[in-house]
């Protein structure tokens, strides 16, 4: 299972603690003000059913047969309250009776007929109520139920609010999160572009160890590693160079004495011909390596834009390899701004590449999209297998295919002068399966648009 980014998680932090600590407060918040409600709903009901069985308790004592019911409806109850009566085991009321005395509890009947006054909250007819049992002497016992129906709206309606409050809280934790992230984020997303300009060739880019105080170390430990790096690699271009500029002196030499013994060729008994054939193309592939280390070691210099027709060059290229021009198709405008030096090798190298491992090079393709150029060398042979994708244009690396043949003689490096031309043009180099069979090598260069 794929672990949740950095931000991510720093959101969802955010948003978790907010959450957490709206409802909490939203909790607590309701259960005092719960308290608090229903507290003084029940002093308010005590005191009034009180005042009520007081006006019960003179309308009884005024005549010797009362009419029980005649004095309850005397009583302002409104809606929300209902008095009844018990009086010698009797039941009175001043409105229809509709379950009413059968919500009241046995036990606060018995405590009320003991003489204690008492208050229980019930549910009548599915809502919260109030009795108030207050014991009137001579057996004559008063109750009042009071409704809390209207507190129980006040109270969802609360527990709504506050509800919404918390998940609103939990989207603001949320914001705050991503503003937090992005902020937070923000000095390791500079080293982050730093390292992707380093990769692509700009070894001269720095962080400002100012910007961000707080990193300092961060920055100053960035920027030393890429001197240490840059130093690394200048003293591998310059020893590449060296070597490769003092092996052409010889290999000139060589290559002339080879020369001389190819023309006299037929002189030669077959052993000595065979042997002279074979130093005269090692002498050949060696020169072509020593040429590669020194174009490598270039690779550094800027790419010296100027217009050209690719169509055209890459033509030339093909003729001068003996590949049929007619491979070549160009879509839109051929005047690409590009270094023609590059590009020209960069065609070749994907040519002659294709022809050592792929068969030979089937389809050249053209084409500019926007200000991007792109090439794509189509070949018809095995492919380049998963294994040998994200390692094929490193240096002297040669796929599987080619350690199959016998006649392929490259180094390697035909393929990383093709990643260098394309990096040196701010651009990139890639290789893909072709549909139908053998493989698509795709290279794009950015501001080719003249």
């Amino acid at each position: 299972m794929r672990r949740a980014g950095l931000r991510v998680r720093v959101i969802a932090g955010f948003a978790a603690g907010a959450l957490a600590l709206s409802a909490t407060m939203a909790l607590a918040t309701y259960q005092v003000a719960r308290k608090s409600l229903l507290g003084e709903r029940e002093r308010t009901a005590v005191r009034a059913a009180y005042f009520d069985a007081s006006v019960v308790r003179s309308g009884l004592g005024s005549t010797t047969r009362p009419d029980v019911s005649a004095v309850l409806r005397t009583l302002d109850t409104g809606e929300n309250r209902r008095a009844v009566l018990q009086r010698d085991g009797q039941w009175f009321s001043s409105k229809a009776d509709v379950g009413v005395t059968d919500a009241i509890p046995p036990l606060l009947q018995r405590q009320a007929a003991a003489g204690t006054p008492s208050v229980q909250r019930v549910r009548v007819d599915g809502h919260a109520s109030l009795v108030v049992a207050l014991p009137l002497g001579d057996n004559d016992v008063f109750y009042e139920v009071d409704s809390l129906q209207e507190l129980e709206h006040t109270l969802g309606v609360l527990t709504v609010v506050l509800t919404l409050v918390a998940v609103g809280t939990a989207a603001l934790g949320a914001l705050l999160g991503w503003y937090a992230s992005r902020y937070v984020l923000r000095p390791l997303t500079r080293v982050a572009d730093a390292a992707q300009e380093i990769a692509g060739g700009a070894s001269k880019y720095r962080l400002d160890p100012a910007a961000e105080p707080d990193l300092s170390r961060l920055t100053t430990s960035f920027n030393h590693m890429v001197d240490e790096l840059s130093a690394r690699l200048e003293r591998d271009r310059r020893f590449a160079a060296d070597v490769s500029h003092e092996l052409r002196s010889p290999l000139q030499t060589l290559a002339a004495a080879a020369s001389v013994l190819e023309r006299r060729r037929e002189h030669l008994d077959e052993r000595t011909a065979t042997a002279a054939g074979l130093v005269t193309d090692e002498i050949a592939r060696f020169q072509q390596l020593v040429n590669d280390l020194l174009e490598l070691s270039r690779g550094d210099r800027p790419a010296a834009r100027t217009g050209t027709d690719v169509a055209d060059l890459a033509r030339q290229i093909c003729r001068d390899r003996r590949v049929p021009d007619t491979i070549v198709e160009a879509t839109g405008d051929a005047a690409w701004c590009v270094d023609r030096r590059r590009v020209g090798q960069l065609l070749g190298n994907l040519l002659d590449n294709a022809q050592a491992y792929g068969g030979g090079a089937i389809a050249v393709h053209l084409r500019l999209d926007g200000d991007v150029g792109r090439i794509e060398v189509d070949d018809e042979g095995p492919g380049v297998s998963p294994e040998d994708k994200p390692v094929i244009f490193d240096r002297f690396v040669r796929g599987r295919s080619a350690g199959a043949r016998a006649d392929s003689g490259g180094a390697g490096l035909g393929l990383a002068l093709v990643a260098q031309h394309a990096a040196a043009h701010g651009g990139t180099a890639a290789v893909q399966d072709r549909p139908g069979g053998g493989a698509r090598f795709l290279v794009e260069l950015p501001g080719c648009r003249s």
